[in-house]
């Protein structure tokens, strides 16, 4: 088994949260920028496509293995949107001052405001890999008006987590890990891994 990973993302913060949970197993995580991959196509509807498309991408242009996320947030009173186009849900540019603003605005004058944040997350040993490990996460949660905390990014200010009484952008950083959707996949996903390496080592 190859020891380096390529990420399919350019994210700092993605990048630190992997690699934290799979040194210990002997991984080591490299960024897509590093091999000049680019990023690739997100055309599908669903997340679990998107994640594919984006780790075979990357695995296919570096002959690496590679680990690619996709997530977003559902709202169950617009049907689960943004969903898939949480990212550009207001346009180009990537906004999440604008982003926010279009899903509060349309939230205007409804009550009912659960939410969920999703992510999924795919490894794959090579580009065509036919069984990839999966792994996915949701975190529940309410929308809410106004913005509360300065921690997070996209929805996080937001996104109340009610048994805490915080929105996702005010709590810390080591908190939204251990609680996210995020944190949820990639959890399941070095199981998964440690299952992996430690059956390659029996075999």
């Amino acid at each position: 088994m190859q020891n380096t990973i390529v990420i399919a993302s350019n994210n700092a913060g993605k990048l630190r949260e992997i690699d934290r949970l799979l040194s210990p197993l002997g991984f080591k995580v490299a960024p897509q920028s590093q091999y000049n991959v680019t990023e690739a196509d997100e055309p599908h509807p669903s997340f679990i496509e998107n994640c594919i498309a984006k780790a075979r991408h990357a695995s296919s242009m570096t002959g690496l293995p590679a680990i690619a996320d996709d997530s977003g947030i559902c709202v169950t009173a617009l049907g689960g949107e943004p969903g898939v186009h949480s990212a550009r849900y207001a346009g180009e540019p990537k906004s999440d001052q604008r982003n926010n603003a279009k899903l509060i605005s349309a939230l205007n004058g409804i009550a009912q405001r659960e939410a969920y944040y999703y992510c999924i997350m795919v490894y794959l040993r090579h580009a065509n890999d036919p069984i990839p490990l999966i792994a996915e996460g949701r975190w529940h949660g309410l929308i809410v008006d106004d913005a509360r905390g300065d921690d997070g990014f996209g929805y996080d200010p937001h996104f109340l987590i009610p048994e805490l009484g915080k929105t996702a952008a005010e709590l810390s950083p080591a908190q939204k890990d251990s609680l996210s959707h995020r944190g949820q996949a990639l959890a399941q996903l070095v199981k998964q891994l440690g299952h992996q390496q430690n059956h390659a080592i029996a075999s």
